[in-house]
């Protein structure tokens, strides 16, 4: 029977740049030396690394498995990752005994049609991704001939964002076997210093604990775990691991200054997040879905959530509730301030929220953004304070209007820029592609909520990231006639704990020195705020510094770009969209990035017949599921189609 080798790893932050110094014959030794706990009668996997390497915030990560058969006959292992989300694959690579199979990343039709004239001589296993809650899979599968190894390498790369003051690489480790070398080494470079270095994992025991080792001094950080055989068994004599759970590594860096501009290879990237700011008051309307949908447990979690986040409301802040099921109910006729007696009621009314029908989600919207609209208008709000909204939707409109492109018009020109929208989608029976539209054209973000059991503490997370509004109409400029192709370098509001990334291109070579010029509304006075880095002295700095990678600013310059084009063009319609859909293309190719615009084929050897395997980059929407490998992708229903292609 064969063997199927699962290693999952879930990372929402993991980078990597090595070398594997290996010794190849060592490992067809294995079999004769009688190796502790080597399965003679299939595949083993011997080797597993996790290195990271973050410069600057980004991460570049390479994650290799090295397996071998010692069984007589062929197997078929399988490499079985998970990414997360935001990341973008930068390349894939098996090396079969010796000879390489690498993937090639090209536009998807052209990589689908080199797809389809493989599936034509034969049935292959597909290379897919699906989207889980932090990630979405990566899974491959090949045969393996007799006393044969196989090496397994994965890279990808992402921008590490800022979340209630450090950054995190969060990695779900889960090999399901004894691996004979297993390591995570994480490598940190940050030009400001590093502030602050922790690493945990919810699986590791106090044997463990000196395993984990972590450092940092200046600008260089490092945390490795390299436990050994003996010392993965969940017990003495089991054959059993304990790897399986969550690896957290968080970090800071020092912020002696508002910002930090660093140049490199002609392009730069401006990191802003100033401390010792002023909170300002904020003005939140809560929309919340009760339609029929909603009852039970999410309605109980929701109505947990909000009593939670009543806790934490200051009492120079606005608040109000918008209900919509069939109808729509608003708690106050405005928003009314937290004062204990008002919270008091609040909490009152949010306990007695209860199901109403239908599903009324423009007049929900409209009802909400009114709400603030009059308030505004009639002056009954803090003049230099930050309004927002947050709605909470299990579902699709079902009464009142129900066109989506109509909807989506009606909150942008209600709302008119004049403060975000954040949509909470609530488990998986709703349009969450358009939530993300109308969150998007409207200065916010979509955020799915899973249906687990720790329900309202994502909620409550969320509003946590929004609790603490600093600045409101942040604008980054720089030198006009010696800078091109700007990342967004204005927004709506900046948080607490969190970190504003602007990336762009030098097109002036005799450009001595940048400097960024902030402007932005504090809770007291207009501020400004100025940053200037000396080009040379900038270069300098990076210079002879092994563990960097590549131009990693203009890699992350143009990560940040595609994201955003990706962006603009959902909500984009006739040239615009064929313009933005283009460019984004264009840097894809280039940057070797699989995007939702392109695909990453790769041609592997089965049974002496070319067979290649594609990867895409999935839908959010789409809930996460598992292709049945060594089953033809195109032999899937239209439903497993749209979302993984």
């Amino acid at each position: 029977m064969e063997r199927h080798l699962l290693f999952y790893i879930l990372l929402a932050t993991i980078p990597v740049d090595g070398s594997y110094d290996f010794l190849i014959n060592n490992i067809r030794n294995l079999k004769k030396r009688n190796v502790a706990d080597a399965n003679t009668d299939g595949i083993d996997i011997y080797r597993m690394n996790i290195d990271s390497h973050i410069t600057s915030r980004f991460a570049h990560n390479i994650i290799t498995s090295r397996a071998i058969n010692f069984g007589n006959a062929s197997k078929e292992a399988f490499f079985d990752v998970e990414l997360p989300k935001t990341a973008f694959i930068t390349n894939f690579i098996m090396t079969i005994d010796g000879v390489i199979y690498p993937g090639t990343i090209k536009e998807k039709e052209a990589a689908q049609k080199q797809y389809q004239q493989a599936v034509s001589k034969g049935q292959t296993a597909g290379l897919v991704r699906a989207s889980g809650r932090k990630t979405e899979k990566f899974t491959v599968s090949v045969n393996i001939a007799a006393s044969t190894e196989v090496v397994f390498e994965l890279a990808f790369e992402e921008l590490l964002k800022r979340r209630f003051g450090y950054y995190e690489m969060f990695i779900k480790v889960n090999p399901k076997q004894l691996i004979k070398n297993f390591e995570i080494e994480v490598n940190i470079f940050e030009p400001q210093g590093i502030s602050y270095l922790e690493a945990e994992g919810s699986f590791i025991t106090n044997d463990l604990l000196p395993v984990l080792q972590k450092s940092f001094s200046g600008k260089k950080g490092k945390i490795s775990f390299k436990p050994t055989l003996d010392q993965q068994r969940t017990c003495a004599d089991c054959l059993t691991t304990l790897l399986n759970g969550d690896f957290i590594v968080k970090y800071d860096v020092n912020r002696e200054a508002t910002g930090n501009l660093q140049i490199v290879n002609g392009y730069f990237v401006h990191f802003f997040a100033p401390k010792n700011i002023v909170r300002l008051p904020k003005n939140i309307v809560f929309i919340i879905d009760v339609s029929i949908s909603m009852r039970g447990r999410k309605l109980i979690q929701t109505k947990e959530a909000l009593l939670k986040i009543l806790e934490d409301i200051k009492e120079e802040d606005y608040i109000n509730f918008v209900l919509f099921g069939s109808e729509v109910h608003k708690w106050k006729d405005t928003l009314i301030k937290a004062t204990p007696e008002n919270l008091v009621e609040a909490r009152d009314y949010v306990q007695q929220i209860d199901i109403a029908g239908w599903t009324n989600l423009n007049g929900g919207l409209m009802a909400g953004i009114e709400l603030l609209n009059e308030a505004h208008k009639n002056g009954f709000l803090p003049e230099r304070s930050a309004s927002l909204i947050i709605m909470l939707t299990d579902g699709r409109p079902t009464k009142g209007e129900l066109n989506t492109d109509t909807i989506l018009e009606n909150v942008k020109n209600a709302i008119q820029g004049k403060y975000p929208l954040y949509n909470l989608g609530f488990g998986y029976d709703l349009d969450y592609g358009s939530l993300e539209k109308m969150a998007s054209e409207n200065n916010g973000l979509a955020r799915r909520i899973y249906e687990d059991s720790d329900s309202a503490l994502q909620l409550q997370g969320f509003y946590d990231e929004v609790a603490n509004p600093l600045l409101t109409e942040v604008e980054l400029h720089y030198p006009e006639n010696a800078i091109s192709d700007l990342t967004q370098n204005n927004f709506k509001h900046y948080y607490d704990g969190s970190e504003i990334v602007v990336a762009g291109r030098i097109i002036d070579d005799v450009l001595n020195s940048i400097t960024a010029d902030v402007k932005a509304h504090g809770a007291e006075d207009d501020l400004t705020f100025s940053e200037q880095s000396d080009i040379n002295q900038t270069a300098q700095a990076f210079e002879d510094q092994q563990y960097i990678f590549g131009h990693y600013i203009e890699k992350l310059w143009a990560y940040l770009t595609i994201q955003q084009l990706l962006e603009k063009r959902n909500s984009a319609k006739g040239d615009e969209k064929t313009n933005l859909t283009a460019k984004a293309l264009e840097m894809s190719l280039k940057y070797k990035f699989v995007t939702p615009l392109t695909s990453m084929v790769v041609t592997k050897p089965e049974d002496n017949i070319d067979k290649a395997a594609i990867a895409d980059k999935p839908l959010e929407g789409m809930k996460a599921n598992r292709l049945t490998l060594g089953q033809s992708l195109f032999s899937l229903s239209p439903t497993h189609l749209t979302g993984l292609l």
